[in-house]
């Protein structure tokens, strides 16, 4: 049942996106033409990549906790390296998509919630050797792992924050300057989400880029996307069906866009 009302979800997103033709903002234009549907091939994308390939290839099996909880791991349930790296790593095109929206925009700081095995963490890092990265992850086998990816990348540009993410978010964020780009990516809950939203909003700034994965995950995923939309400080929202990009650019009129990815 689940998975015919995502399909469902898909289906009803095919039919109301749109491209760069059906686009009326100067802004999101531009930002379709230069950087979302562009297919450059950056060299670190193959280095990325072979990461994902030897994560694949791993027959280790670990304790795995979710949702940014770091509970007692030796009685969590066991699963393969191969099996999270193909159902949890994000697929190459949205990695490379993060990529491309840090290299355009330029943040000088980001942050993650969610790392994993830490292939979403290297593209965002790899965009630019001079930003900083903070990246947040519930599980501590799993930022172990992410970490020796990390090295093995040459990433010296990530700091890692390993625990609850209601414990260690919020001195993560007030240590922090501002937001310039936030990935949401580490629980898929609709309350959680809001929370999590909502303290990173107060460190946002009129060029801030925030990115809400799997925004039709779930009912809950895709009510919590709905609520993003609507909040005050939100004027401009790109609906990409397997991520929404969300901008607070104060001189926008409030505008809503489904684009085909």
């Amino acid at each position: 049942m689940k998975k015919l009302r995502f399909a469902f979800r898909y289906f009803n997103y095919l039919l109301k996106a749109g491209n760069e033709h059906s686009v009326h903002s100067p802004f999101v234009f531009d930002l379709l033409l230069n950087v979302i549907y562009v297919k450059t091939d950056y060299y670190v994308f193959k280095d990325i990549e072979n990461i994902r390939q030897q994560l694949l290839n791993s027959d280790k099996t670990i304790s795995y906790t979710s949702y940014g909880v770091n509970t007692n791991e030796k009685n969590a349930p066991q699963i393969k390296i191969k099996n999270l790296a193909k159902h949890s790593a994000k697929p190459a095109k949205y990695g490379q998509l993060l990529f491309r929206l840090v290299n355009h925009f330029q943040p000088a700081q980001v942050l993650e919630l969610g790392t994993s095995l830490g292939i979403s963490t290297a593209y965002l890092a790899s965009a630019n050797s001079k930003i900083n990265v903070i990246t947040i992850e519930g599980s501590k086998q799993l930022a172990t792992i992410a970490g020796t990816n990390f090295k093995q990348l040459k990433l010296n540009n990530v700091k890692q924050v390993t625990g609850n993410f209601e414990n260690v978010l919020p001195p993560v964020i007030d240590g922090c300057k501002s937001l310039d780009f936030v990935f949401f990516d580490g629980n898929h809950r609709k309350e959680p989400t809001l929370n999590y939203f909502n303290l990173c909003l107060q460190k946002a700034n009129e060029s801030s880029v925030f990115v809400v994965d799997d925004i039709y995950w779930s009912k809950e995923m895709a009510e919590a996307w709905k609520e993003i939309k609507n909040n005050d400080s939100v004027t401009i929202t790109i609906d990409l069906f397997f991520m929404g990009l969300v901008f607070f650019r104060k001189t926008q009129a409030k505008q809503h866009f489904i684009i085909r990815f």
